[in-house]
């Protein structure tokens, strides 16, 4: 190659703020190595206590020692009012933890608010523990709601802490590490729960409760030797360690072109954001989540509205009704012969639909799998409830045993069959779309002086709606209340719907790009056209081209 050639091919580099730039677009992160790759994979762990919480209840609730401890002796099932309380105090607790959450991730850092999050969480746990000793019920709640608030840190914060420090082009399919762990705590919830369902001792559910212990143990202990997120130390103007934690997590030397260029553009977009957002008071701070019009894409209103609309969504599909319900449910039809079975089957499902989006969500990008997924989600829960209204689980006879006089049977077990089977293939889609995608996305979307409070918001959101759709489904599907049997897939079926329609209108496409790309994508372009969308030039190079245009006389416009 002749030196004109290599010229041509170089990277043009220039300083900024004592660091390296570069006006190529693709040099604006190191190589991605194996030491990259586990350090951002860890931080994934934190979905376990998202799933195993939500996860071990739904078996607990159904063990005959527990229903006695909470009920009283001689009762058959926990109230619909107590389901509802147990099941949704969690989440009340974790959309308080989210939104605490996004003003101590900027105070104290990302790794130790999930540090501390940990902390609230075994501190929850002790209190369930006592269940069974005096009020059951105070326990229980008291219990799960401190361990909310534990949870709702985690959930945020962690999104936050990988989105920062993920390598922009397996930034999705870490970030879907999180979603995967969650289908794996589901599925350890599941095991223990079968494994104590036949003890006759308080070990019933105090296991399951127990073993929560262990995931708090493990995300605390391997945080405290992580890095923390070098976009954190930049909004701190702390570029030392900064450099610092980047260089660690890009295994790259601190000297090394690619981390210099790499915090440069982080330092460059910063600066471009806070000339937008200015620093503000604590009040002003949040307000500035909501600033802008509501009809401008870029706006931060629109982009808090997204994030927070994105995780309604997710919870809107109707998947927790599955989870947290499905045990009942599926007995009430008596077609079923081991219901902790059949919902330990679409636990698996669950947990090996999740590691496909590694690969769609880096191959076909966030907006294309999330309008997939709610297709093949809409279509699976519309014939559940047909087939359910028809043939299905609302049509049951009396079959009474000598061990339960008041059991039924369905009428046609194969439409039962049939139902269940669209019920795991729903789980299919959920799992490998919008389950890792709402999550990938809300880490994405906002600038970084919101960055920890917009990702709070949404997280709280999600977790806002998982309480409520936790309070109303016992009301909706309960016996003595809205009965509403297989009918309630006809509401998840419409909700999913909505979500089609809403992607197609309003989810921007980020695949490929990095936290600062996307940014100037959504200044750029329409959440419709934002695939073919790309970037130009850096925000690093921008700044040195202006400061370059101003010191040889030109004026700023």
């Amino acid at each position: 190659m002749s030196t004109t050639e290599k010229e041509a091919t170089a990277p043009t580099t220039s300083h900024i703020a004592g660091l390296a730039t570069t006006q190529d677009v693709e040099r604006i992160e190191a190589p991605v190595t194996w030491k990259a790759y586990l350090l951002c994979a860890f931080a994934s762990f934190g979905g376990i206590f998202f799933g195993y919480d939500s996860g071990y209840i739904n078996g607990v609730l159904g063990s005959k020692i527990f229903i006695e401890a909470v009920e009283g002796v001689g009762a058959k099932a926990v109230s619909e009012s107590n389901t509802s309380l147990i099941v949704s105090i969690l989440s009340c607790g974790t959309f308080f933890g989210a939104l605490i959450a996004g003003d101590l991730a900027d105070m104290i850092g990302r790794k130790w608010t999930v540090i501390l999050g940990c902390v609230i969480y075994m501190a929850g746990c002790v209190v369930q523990m006592i269940t069974g000793l005096g009020d059951a019920l105070g326990a229980i709640v008291a219990g799960r709601l401190i361990a909310g608030i534990g949870v709702g840190f985690e959930s945020a914060v962690v999104i936050l802490y990988m989105s920062e420090i993920c390598p922009r082009k397996v930034r999705g399919a870490l970030v879907a590490g999180y979603q995967f762990c969650i289908t794996i705590g589901i599925m350890l919830a599941s095991c223990v729960v079968y494994a104590t369902e036949k003890r006759t001792d308080t070990g019933s559910y105090r296991i399951p409760i127990a073993i929560q212990f262990l995931w708090a143990i493990i995300l605390a202990g391997g945080l405290f030797f992580l890095p923390d997120s070098p976009r954190y130390f930049v909004k701190k103007a702390n570029l030392a360690a900064a450099t610092d934690s980047l260089a660690r997590l890009r295994g790259q030397p601190k000297e090394s072109e690619y981390i210099q260029v790499e915090l440069a553009e982080i330092v460059a977009n910063e600066e471009y954001e806070r000339q937008l957002i200015p620093s503000t008071t604590w009040f002003g701070s949040w307000a500035n989540c909501f600033k802008g019009s509501l009809f401008k894409a870029n706006s931060n209103l629109r982009k808090t509205i997204l994030g927070t609309s994105l995780q309604m969504m997710q919870q809107w599909t109707g998947v927790n009704f599955i989870f947290y319900y499905s045990t009942p449910f599926l007995k009430s039809t008596g077609a079923i012969s081991n219901s902790f079975l059949i919902s330990m089957i679409f636990t698996i499902i669950n947990v090996c639909s999740t590691p496909i989006s590694f690969w769609t969500v880096e191959k076909w990008g966030r907006r294309t799998i999330l309008l997939w997924g709610a297709l093949g989600m809409l279509i699976c829960q519309f014939l559940v409830a047909i087939i359910g209204v028809t043939v299905g689980f609302n049509h049951t006879s009396p079959a009474p045993t000598e061990a339960d006089p008041d059991a039924t049977l369905a009428n046609n077990i194969s439409a039962v069959n049939a139902q269940i089977a669209f019920i795991a293939i729903f789980i299919f889609f959920f799992a490998s779309t919008w389950g890792p995608g709402a999550w990938i996305l809300i880490g994405e979307i906002f600038p970084l002086p919101i960055r920890s409070r917009g990702v709070g918001l949404s997280t709280a959101s999600n977790w806002l709606w998982n309480t409520i759709i936790a309070v109303i489904t016992p009301y909706m599907v309960g016996e003595s209340r809205g009965n509403m049997k297989s009918s309630v897939f006809f509401v998840w079926g419409g909700l999913c719907t909505l979500a089609l329609i809403y992607t197609f209108l309003f989810v921007p496409e980020t695949k490929g790009l990095s936290l600062e790309q996307v940014d100037k994508m959504m200044e750029e372009t329409t959440p419709r056209t934002s695939a073919k969308w790309k970037p130009t030039t850096t925000f690093a190079g921008a700044a040195q081209s202006e400061e370059s245009y101003l010191t040889k006389g030109g004026s700023a416009v």
